[in-house]
């Protein structure tokens, strides 16, 4: 059984090896890593943190990650999980321990669960709901960022490459 960071491993390899129906930026460097990090007061899990370096922010067969970014247009702004993670903690009182990763396509946001970290330092994939304070009433997605991005990218390409 492979951990989290093989998985997100894996998971590059996937996105490199279907460039037709992947998109990505062009990764993320140390600085940009730290600032996301400060801004948010938490730290990504390695797995995250492993695509982030990779990719910055990356799509594959119709599934968006957040990831961290800049554009032109916004300047020193880091967009994706951080802009994402502070609009939600700020607008809709998201505990702060939580980091958005991507959206669910049904209101929610994927985030990774800074409370509840393993022995690999990997934190739980949930779904948060504006107004969910329970912890226990929110959907559990995986254990780890890697192996769950893995699983659903590996899903979205074979459903993507069957349709064809």
């Amino acid at each position: 059984m492979m951990n989290a960071v093989e998985a997100s491993e894996r998971l590059i390899e996937l996105v490199r090896g279907n460039d037709d129906i992947a998109n990505h930026a062009d990764g993320c460097d140390a600085g940009r890593m730290a600032a996301a990090e400060n801004d948010l007061s938490v730290a990504f899990p390695p797995s995250y943190r492993r695509l982030i370096v990779e990719f910055g922010t990356w799509d594959i067969a119709g599934e968006e990650f957040l990831g961290v970014y800049q554009t032109p247009a916004m300047g020193q702004k880091l967009l994706g999980s951080v802009a994402e993670t502070l609009d939600a903690r700020s607008q809709y009182g998201m505990p702060s321990d939580l980091i958005v990763a991507m959206f669910d396509g049904m209101g929610g946001l994927v985030v990774l669960d800074s409370s509840q970290v393993n022995q690999e330092g990997e934190y739980p994939v949930l779904v948060w709901n504006p107004g969910i304070v329970d912890r226990e009433s929110m959907e559990r997605l995986g254990d780890d960022f890697g192996s769950f991005a893995f699983a659903l990218c590996q899903r979205a390409v074979t459903r993507w490459r069957e349709s064809d």
